[in-house]
């Protein structure tokens, strides 16, 4: 189990008047990208799982959660915990801390303790309640006056809020090249080898332009399942199938989330590969690796799996298509759709059967592996002998 063996005490930063300014300053802090979040409670609950939730939102992650018992807390509370450092928070304020109960409070401190956050605790009154009394006393904690931590004239320039960038029109279809070669029915099991950079092997994947980034980022990053967000990711930045992508154990990704290793010990792609991974898709995979490390603490398991158990949960692909992204897709038909006619679904070859369509030649299939077979000395693809529709 991932712990912080020395995390920082609370501290304790009291509002006895209950300050708009200081609430307001405390709402300016928020910024998940610099490693300031803040969490106004929902008022008139104090449920373990709407607490979580809360934290989750402000972490940027869509709320409810589905997969997992509604009544049971804990994973959503794992959840929070993986998100916290894979997103390098390092300052947690909690607003109306004094109305906090016994187990929101216990389950806040156990997440200090998970990652190392230093929690600022805002107690809007002159002294500590009762409840929140008890639960310091078993920490220990320091104390301090919201004028002194809570000041709007003391924010520091970086402290600012960043203007919100435009939203990306999620509506829209994002064809990803890098997605024509995920399906596949090879076998790719995991081995114990140094593997190459892609460098190295000459492999580079389809390339990405970064505003095609920006929007692939921005539908991302309200995962909550970090598994899936990962697994997606993993797959954009590496142009790997779901056999070699299944092979990813959590000790093949590095610790700052840089590259990831996929093995492919059978050779039947581009043999094992460790992948550089952008600086947009290593929260993701970090916070798959967190999650796994904090429910179970085992570095050989599969990356791409979720230990919390979630349930129902869909599909790479059906996920892949509920945020609009596929691989490119043949041109549509020149005739009109009839009324009432369902639209073509989502074309998903199987391994590298695209190299046998002709519409793939217009389209930007540099660096997607070819399948087995089909290399030939000269380096001409020929024909595949047949395609899946």
């Amino acid at each position: 189990m991932l712990t912080c063996p020395q995390p920082p005490p609370p501290m304790v930063v009291f509002d006895p008047g209950d300050e708009a300014t200081h609430t307001r300053a405390a709402l300016l802090m928020h910024q998940p990208a610099a490693g300031y979040v803040t969490v106004h409670p929902t008022p008139g609950t104090d449920s373990r799982l709407a607490f979580a939730h809360n934290l989750l939102d402000a972490l940027g992650k869509t709320t409810p959660v589905p997969g997992y018992r509604a009544t049971d807390p804990a994973p959503i509370w794992t959840l929070a915990a993986a998100w916290t450092l894979a997103l390098s928070v390092s300052r947690l304020t909690v607003l109306r801390a004094h109305l906090l109960s016994a187990r929101v409070l216990d389950d806040l401190l156990t997440l200090r303790v998970r990652t190392g956050v230093r929690l600022y605790l805002v107690c809007h009154q002159p002294k500590l309640s009762a409840v929140l009394e008890r639960a310091l006393a078993r920490t220990g904690y320091d104390m301090a006056d919201a004028d002194a931590v809570l000041s709007q004239d003391d924010l520091h320039p970086r402290d600012t809020p960043r203007p919100r960038q435009a939203a990306t029109h999620s509506g829209e279809w994002i064809d990803l090249s890098a997605l024509t070669t995920l399906t596949s029915y090879e076998s790719s099991p995991a081995c114990a080898c140094t593997a190459p950079t892609a460098a190295e092997l000459g492999f580079r994947p389809p390339p990405l332009p970064a505003r095609i980034a920006t929007q692939v980022a921005h539908r991302l990053d309200r995962t909550v399942h970090p598994h899936l967000a990962a697994h997606l990711a993993a797959a954009v930045v590496t142009a790997a199938s779901t056999s070699q992508l299944d092979t990813a154990r959590v000790l093949d990704l590095a610790l700052d989330g840089t590259t990831l290793t996929l093995h492919d010990r059978h050779n039947v792609r581009q043999g094992c590969t460790t992948h550089p991974v952008p600086a947009w898709a290593q929260p993701l995979l970090r916070a798959a690796a967190f999650t796994h490390l904090l429910a179970a603490g085992e570095r050989a398991s599969a990356l791409f799996t979720d230990p919390l158990g979630a349930r129902g949960l869909p599909s790479l692909r059906d996920f892949a298509e509920h945020l609009k992204l596929r691989p490119p897709q043949p041109p549509p038909p020149r005739r009109k759709p009839r009324r009432g006619q369902q639209p073509t679904a989502t074309i998903w070859p199987v391994s590298g059967a695209h190299h046998a369509w002709r519409w793939t030649a217009e389209e930007n299939m540099q660096g997607c592996p070819q399948p087995p077979g089909y290399r030939t000395p000269g380096g001409v693809v020929p024909r595949a002998r047949r395609s899946v529709r």
